[in-house]
């Protein structure tokens, strides 16, 4: 009775993983897709530590609130900037939970001296590997991401030969695994797989340039799923199972929309190389000396006001500037006029797989008036301004016409075919790819130079004067 009881809560939960997951596929109904997904969540680790008699409700209840209160505290204290960097942390925490648990298996049944089966043991050994370089390499990411580590592809001499060297001895340590039946030595195989699982890790996130960061955490994701899936094999738990084997396939198939958006494989990807950080001056050699077309708030805003189509294009200066909210009372302001406003997302802007609808939906900007790269694309040939908020690489014409481009072929928003282009940026910097941007200095491009904030605020000011 008590198994299928669990059985039918863990069928519950896994319904409701899918439903969740269905609707994170449309901003509208993302918010309520995550809370969906979190109740099935909670009934299976319930269920599970319920019926296996593994904590009682008194335990239970106070890790739920414990849990709740830190869960509770990091997201209201993480800043939108930092969002990219928590969720490769989570990622992070997730295999290195996995690895631990397996890990766990191992130790209680040597304990009673019971020799693993087969199965059990290649599952635990898959759970170690992929679930301590989704570790590692996830903690590579979160510096990279947060700055602590350089965004520039790290690569020293033997790198690839060092690699290849750990990845063959982890195979030879899961197969000695294997075919050995002394239990003291299938304990020293998991540890040192793990040691090497952890070093595989770093060095596998380590010559991945910045720029290709939101495909690394969505595969980082993926292989954390993958780890979880490892896991509910060898402890039989088919909530673990289900949910795993959802986020391994979700994440494989945003990793490849991401790589789709770049125009790369991801074997290139994997490769590194891409993204440079750029440098500290405000320009680099190859933008130096030519003429740009500064703007002030008061012509921008003259511009914007008299406009029939606006296309705001929001990119990671948006995000470190913390202007999302100003941007949503300055689309009001112009709809207020009587101007068509719509939002063009490009699905690599920003640092994390949907970054920038993350943070517009945080500031409470419209669903309907969100448009991804495809659905926009046709539309900016009849844009009277495209107001371009901290992005860069993503409206690069290199990706177009400069065959020797690192960003040549990536598919890039059309802003440039617009009557007129102003960005919005604290310097002539290149993007996080480290390629100039000819655009800055076209015919038809205004450049308003500050803090992205800063800039919107005055423009509201600068509206609202003209609604007088």
């Amino acid at each position: 009775m008590k198994l299928q009881l669990i059985d039918l809560v863990y069928l519950l939960a896994a319904s409701l993983f899918i439903i969740g997951l269905k609707r994170l596929q449309s901003p509208a109904t993302a918010r309520r897709g995550n809370q969906i997904a979190a109740v099935g969540m909670l009934l299976a680790v319930g269920a599970t530590l319920f019926f296996q008699h593994i904590l009682t409700p008194v335990e239970m209840i106070a890790g739920l609130a414990v849990g709740g209160l830190v869960g509770t505290v990091l997201a209201r204290r993480v800043q939108m900037t930092s969002m990219p960097e928590l969720v490769a942390a989570f990622n992070g925490f997730g295999g290195l939970a996995s690895a631990l648990v397996a890990g766990a298996e191992v130790a209680r049944l040597q304990g009673e001296g019971t020799a693993p089966s087969f199965a059990t043991l290649l599952t635990v050994m898959l759970s170690v590997l992929i679930g301590l370089v989704t570790f590692s390499g996830s903690f590579v990411a979160f510096g990279k991401l947060s700055g602590k580590i350089s965004g520039n592809p790290v690569r020293f001499p033997g790198l690839k030969i060092l690699s290849l060297l750990f990845s063959a001895s982890s195979v030879i340590a899961i197969i000695g695994a294997l075919l050995t039946s002394d239990l003291s030595m299938v304990v020293a195989l998991v540890l040192t797989t793990a040691g090497l699982s952890v070093a595989l890790g770093i060095l596998f996130v380590l010559p991945i340039g910045g720029a290709d960061m939101p495909v690394v955490v969505a595969l980082l994701n993926s292989l954390s799923g993958l780890a979880a899936a490892a896991t509910g094999f060898v402890l039989s738990n088919t909530a673990l199972i289900v949910s795993g084997a959802l986020v391994g396939a979700s994440g494989l198939i945003l990793t490849n929309i991401m790589c789709v958006a770049m125009n790369r494989s991801l074997v290139n990807v994997l490769m590194g190389g891409f993204g440079q950080e750029s440098t500290a001056g405000g320009m680099t050699k190859e933008l130096a000396g030519r003429p740009i077309t500064e703007t002030s708030p008061d012509d921008t805003a003259i511009l914007l006001s008299y406009a029939q189509r606006v296309i705001i294009v929001p990119g990671y200066g948006l995000a470190v500037a913390q202007a999302q909210h100003q941007v949503r009372e300055l689309a009001d302001l112009l709809q207020a006029r009587g101007v068509e406003v719509k939002y063009a997302v490009h699905p690599v802007a920003g640092r994390m797989p949907g970054h920038m609808n993350v943070l517009l939906a945080e500031a409470n900007v419209p669903y309907d008036q969100l448009f991804e790269m495809d659905e926009v694309n046709h539309e900016f040939q009849t844009t009277d301004v495209s107001l371009v908020v901290g992005a860069n690489d993503v409206v690069n014409p290199a990706a177009r016409h400069d065959q020797s481009s690192a960003i040549y072929g990536m598919p890039i928003l059309n802003v440039d075919e617009s009557r007129t282009v102003v960005f919005l940026k604290r310097s002539m910097r290149p993007g996080y790819s480290g390629v100039p941007n000819d655009l800055f200095f076209s015919p038809n491009t205004r450049m308003l130079f500050g803090d992205a904030k800063d800039s919107v605020t005055a423009l509201i000011g600068e509206v609202k004067a003209l609604l007088r």
